[in-house]
């Protein structure tokens, strides 16, 4: 997919940056992928806020693997803070925006390499590479920050490892979904619904699985008791979500197996 062409002079930079931003963002809808049935927050902010970005970083000349190592920058920032600095209100604000915009970025750097003519499996690769990076190191930054700084019964330790675990979980399994059914190329076993209300309903349900969705919950790190009554909220979501979703993605994966294997 080709960018538009402007005529070299006919307008000063930054004319031509705003035209090509606004050129980009026309072009957005028409080089995404289906969203529906996503959770609520990635779906109808996240992506939102990563069109901008991605149309904001396609005139600035930035690569998706750029855009990616931002993201990374932010995530692995704000995780940081989490584990060395005592929760404060503040920290978790800090926090929380970091997440968030390294989320948003995440979102903006496929937008980005759809926009310039399609990605790569380099690019595929260290986007992958960081998500599984990020998900397990900020619950163990979570069970850090309470060890250090907190007086929580050291039983609760075990929310933050067995998060840690469920979503490290559930996103190697969702993207093996996607990997085996392109394998396979069986469009009719992909999760998809070309129904516009059941996939608002799905994406509201699934709603405390999103990733945004914690990322919002640090907001109220400095106040110790709702953090924990929220994060403890959120991991039963997830594990309650991966009892219902791993039976049901095992069963669509043995539809994708020739009859002769006997699996």
């Amino acid at each position: 997919m080709r960018g538009p062409v402007l005529r070299s002079g006919s307008q000063p930079g930054n004319d031509r940056a705003g035209s090509v931003f606004r050129e980009a963002l026309r072009r957005l809808p028409g080089a995404q992928k289906s969203a529906s049935g996503a959770p609520a927050y990635s779906r109808f902010i996240n992506r939102k806020a990563g069109g901008y970005l991605a149309a904001a970083a396609y005139p600035a000349g930035f690569t998706p693997n750029q855009v990616t190592i931002i993201s990374a920058a932010f995530t692995f920032g704000g995780i940081l803070a989490l584990a060395a600095v005592p929760p404060s209100r503040t920290l978790g604000v800090i926090v929380a925006l970091a997440l968030l915009l390294g989320y948003a970025l995440d979102s903006a750097d496929g937008q980005l390499a759809r926009l310039r003519g399609g990605g790569n499996p380099a690019g595929e690769w260290l986007d992958h590479i960081v998500d599984s990076a990020k998900i397990p190191t900020l619950h163990l930054a979570v069970l850090l920050s309470t060890f250090r700084f907190g007086d929580t019964a050291s039983a609760w330790l075990l929310v933050p490892l067995g998060f840690a675990v469920t979503e490290s979980v559930l996103f190697f399994a969702m993207i093996l979904n996607d990997q085996l059914r392109r394998a396979r190329s069986n469009p009719a076993a992909a999760m998809s619904t070309n129904s516009t209300t059941p996939g608002i309903t799905k994406s509201l349900l699934v709603a405390p699985t999103d990733y945004g969705v914690l990322c919002l919950c640090f907001i109220l790190l400095g106040d110790r008791i709702p953090f924990i009554a929220v994060y403890t909220v959120l991991f039963a979501a997830h594990f309650c979500f991966a009892c219902l979703a791993l039976p049901k993605w095992f069963r669509e994966m043995r539809t994708l197996c020739p009859p002769e294997t006997g699996r």
